[in-house]
């Protein structure tokens, strides 16, 4: 929790005003006994009513004053921990965003999720809880002792043996419970990752009816939560029990000794009573204070989890602050010698690709599932990093472009079509936050949207529902496309992003493209020879190295690979070629 006392920076002063109203209110609190001493040792014993008046009012004002400085207490509390969760939610949210693909690869989305929701309000409750009780329980505690010295120094050595036997409760229950909370944040995750799998795959779930396996791995996993949880509850309910053992034993003892000074005279009975009114005090203090370390063991497992996670460093860095001018003459991408490995394995996903691609040329990319097509245009924008080699777009290494700068170059349609909640123009926008109306149509006609944007009932002010889950699956592609062609990219990826298309749409929507912009570089990644035969250049892939690079007519000759996929796919007709 110290390592992420930092976001407290913009509420100093509220984290201390906080726990001082509660020192002021502890302070009122240990009067109280003193004062009920008074009322019985001279109001009652000598039937004074005045005296017992005026103590009574003084009793009730400090009542008075002790609820407004708690009341002011939490206030300044909850404004504290709130700007605490709100500080740290944003810094880490803005670090989820500069992790690279290979950090929320291995970390996974599940686990990100709770950290930023149910971790983070976690360290909020706890910081909230210790600004308010750390402080005041101690103090009570401490302070009841001192105040049972000031009326007897031998029954005050009842609280000395009390006290520390209560504290070792304390630790031994926290020590035992930090490494299960953790535990059951991880526990956590896996359910989290579950719920999420089986929301984004209900329809192939009920496609193989496995509804039933899925509800037992999900039962499993919250069965294995439950378990964690119980096991963190047997042991804190042992909290409770012990600590009231330990303080009405004290409290017999207490009364037992107390009762033999009294009737000798050492003390008086109001003050054996201020005596276990403070023993009582110091129950109630502790209780609390268990009560708070249970939140702060708590929150302090999840800020471990949040700090691990704001040590991760991405290893995608920005290094460039100054804009690269482009070499006029340079290719539009060129990749020398470049080798890929994910983080998780050793093994090369692609294994020393070169080629040059000119300015206005068509790239296709193919090649059976995981020979490393989406890898390969991933290093383009550097959403990875290359292990060996080198990627050039203009003729200067993307690693020397600002992330901004380059990304802007490049527009890409990723395999996966992802639509944003908000309407069809909000989500064209991301491509070119300024686009006129006109700009956005005419994308969305060269994406082959047009048609069916135009008969939605409110045009480009079409609701999109979260992931675009009201178009189907052709139409979400095309957004996409069009609202990667918004931004008038030099580079132009499509990552498998036609798939969903019938062949006549995809021939219509690579005509137009081919039309669009003379000087955009386009790059077709596909597992359909159709649609990339007509390239100026093919990539073939096979286990993440190139077997194959030309044009469609020399890779019938040359690729054996390729010449296979023709084969399967293409009729006799169609594998001389055609028209772009």
């Amino acid at each position: 929790m110290l390592s992420l006392i930092r976001y407290l920076k913009n509420n100093k002063a509220q984290s201390v005003i906080a726990p001082l109203f509660k020192l002021t209110e502890a302070i009122f609190e240990l009067l109280v006994p003193l004062i009920m001493a008074d009322i019985i040792d001279v109001g009652v014993a000598n039937a004074d009513s005045g005296y017992i008046l005026k103590r009574g009012a003084v009793l009730v004002l400090l009542g008075i004053l002790g609820l407004a400085c708690s009341l002011t207490a939490q206030y300044f509390a909850a404004v504290a921990a709130f700007g605490f969760g709100t500080a740290l939610r944003t810094d880490v949210y803005k670090h989820i965003g500069s992790l690279s693909y290979a950090e929320i690869d291995r970390i996974g989305g599940s686990t990100l999720i709770n950290r930023i929701t149910s971790d983070i309000n976690l360290a909020q409750d706890g910081v909230n809880r210790f600004l308010r009780l750390f402080m005041r329980s101690p103090f009570i505690v401490a302070g009841a002792v001192i105040m049972a010295f000031t009326v007897s120094v031998r029954l005050s050595l009842i609280f000395v043996v009390a006290v520390p036997a209560l504290g070792l409760v304390i630790y031994l229950i926290m020590r035992a419970n930090l490494p299960r909370y953790k535990l059951i944040q991880q526990k956590l995750d896996g359910v989290t990752q579950s719920v999420r799998e089986n929301l984004s795959g209900a329809r192939v779930i009920r496609a193989f009816s496995a509804q039933e396996r899925e509800k037992r791995e999900f039962y499993g996993k919250t069965k294995s939560l439950e378990q964690s949880q119980v096991s963190v509850g047997r042991i804190s309910a042992l909290l409770n029990p012990l600590t009231c053992i330990i303080v009405y034993a004290a409290i017999i003892t207490l009364i037992w000794c107390g009762g033999i000074s009294v009737n000798i005279g050492g003390i008086e009975q109001g003050e054996l009573i201020a005596l276990v009114s403070y023993m009582t005090m110091i129950l109630t203090a502790l209780i609390a204070f268990a009560d708070l370390i249970i939140f702060v063991t708590k929150g302090n497992a999840s800020a471990a989890r949040i700090s691990d996670l704001l040590s991760v460093q991405p290893s995608v860095t920005e290094t460039a602050s100054q804009e690269v001018t482009p070499e006029p003459d340079a290719p539009a991408v060129r990749f020398e010698n470049v080798s890929f490995a994910y983080s998780q394995t050793e093994e090369c996903s692609l294994k020393n690709i070169s080629f040059s691609l000119g300015k206005g040329k068509t790239l296709g990319i193919i090649g059976g599932t995981g020979s490393g097509k989406s890898t390969l245009v991933n290093l383009i924008p550097r959403f990875y990093d290359v292990t060996e080699g080198r990627v050039a777009v203009n003729g200067a290494d993307v690693k020397s472009y600002p992330t901004k700068q380059l990304r802007k170059m490049i527009g890409i349609v990723p395999q996966k079509a992802t639509l944003f909640s908000g309407t069809i123009r909000s989500n064209m926008l991301w491509g070119n936050e300024n686009a006129s109306d006109d700009e956005i149509w005419q994308a969305l006609e060269t994406a082959q949207a047009r048609e069916f944007v135009e008969q939605k009932p409110d045009k480009l002010n079409e609701g999109v529902a979260q992931g675009g889950k009201n178009f189907s699956g052709g139409q979400k592609q095309r957004l996409t496309i069009a609202r990667a062609l918004v931004g008038s990219p030099e580079i132009l990826i499509l990552d498998d992003s036609a798939s969903a298309l019938d062949m006549a749409t995809d021939a219509k929507l690579r005509r137009a493209l081919a039309h669009r912009n003379e000087k955009c570089t386009t790059i077709i990644v596909s597992q359909r020879a159709s649609a990339v035969k007509n390239a100026d250049m093919i990539i073939v892939l096979d286990d993440g190295e190139c077997v194959g690079m030309g044009t469609h007519d020399e890779l019938l000759k040359s690729c054996e690979v390729y010449e296979e996929i023709c084969r399967s796919q293409l009729s006799d007709n169609s594998k001389g070629g055609g028209q772009r």
